[in-house]
């Protein structure tokens, strides 16, 4: 399997974000992701849509995507244009729905510790090396086993399953 690279600008954020903030519940009688995208983060932060790109990279703390079991979340932060998450710690149903819709995150203290919001980062997510290209330094993070790899390359669980 040939190597999945994701270079982006992070943005940064604290510990325990949940997916209140990430998507606010006002927002969940639309399902549609371009509709999420509009209001991912806008309680946590209100410029993020405007500021976000294509390719950027959320990284956080602590126990990241808290709270509800809602798949909004994730396909919130995918449709704004994030193509991955980097934090200490992600809630587990958080990091279960991540993966089932194709967002890769991955957990690294190392690189959440040194990394700053602006910074440039290229992932390569077979081997898990988060490189700094801002500040010139790498981090290793835990690479997928192979078969999260094709999920994410097939941008979900269902196109997986579909293939």
């Amino acid at each position: 399997m040939s190597d999945m690279i994701l270079k982006g600008k992070v943005h940064k954020y604290g510990s325990n974000v949940n997916t209140d903030e990430i998507i606010p519940a006002r927002y969940l009688n639309s399902s549609d992701p371009a509709v999420l995208a509009k209001y991912c983060m806008e309680d946590i932060d209100k410029d993020f849509v405007k500021r976000v790109e294509k390719d950027d990279i959320i990284v956080a703390e602590n126990n990241f995507g808290c709270g509800s079991s809602r798949e909004h979340a994730p396909i919130a932060i995918k449709a704004a244009g994030i193509s991955a998450v980097i934090a200490n710690s992600f809630a587990r149903i958080f990091f279960r729905n991540a993966i089932n819709i194709g967002l890769p995150i991955l957990e690294c203290p190392e690189a959440v510790k040194a990394i700053n919001s602006g910074d440039d980062l290229e992932i390569n997510l077979n081997q898990g090396i988060i490189k700094n290209l801002t500040k010139k330094e790498e981090y290793k993070a835990q690479p997928f086993p192979e078969f999260m790899q094709k999920i994410i390359k097939a941008g979900g669980l269902l196109g997986y399953i579909k293939k």
